[in-house]
């Protein structure tokens, strides 16, 4: 059997881990990104407007760990939101589907005792890089 290709993927446009993870790991062409919160790259600090605000910052720092691999939200494949409170479930979704609006990736949402920091939503995802073609 042949050896499998594995890569870190890091980028300064997203905010750091806080903790002895990477914010993503590539396998040949599959791409697990680690949970991301919403937190401002150049301040470290969880965005200001609520749940709606974290989701927004959450998924454009996804984002910026898809460019590094040179790929985007239709890459995606599969995405866990975990959130803070179950209530805020629908707010969550009008934010993400500004980013998945059509194919969408299959996805989890679970209601956790805690985030991070004290983040109100953290969304992590699985992509696959390279071309598709609709089947």
């Amino acid at each position: 059997m042949s050896a499998l290709n594995k890569k870190t993927v890091n980028t300064t446009a997203a905010p750091a881990a806080i903790g002895p993870y990477s914010q993503a790991v590539l396998v040949d062409r599959t791409m697990y990104i680690s949970g991301q919160l919403g937190m401002d790259v150049s301040s470290g600090q969880l965005v200001e407007g609520g749940v709606t605000a974290q989701a927004k910052q959450a998924l454009v720092n996804m984002g910026e760990i898809l460019k590094a691999a040179g790929c985007d939200y239709t890459n995606v494949v599969k995405t866990t939101v975990l959130l803070a409170d179950m209530s805020d479930f629908n707010s969550v979704n009008e934010v993400y589907k500004t980013f998945f609006s059509s194919n969408f990736p299959a996805r989890a949402a679970y209601q956790v005792a805690a985030l991070p920091r004290g983040g109100l939503v953290e969304i992590e995802a699985v992509a696959v890089l390279g071309p598709f073609s609709d089947s």
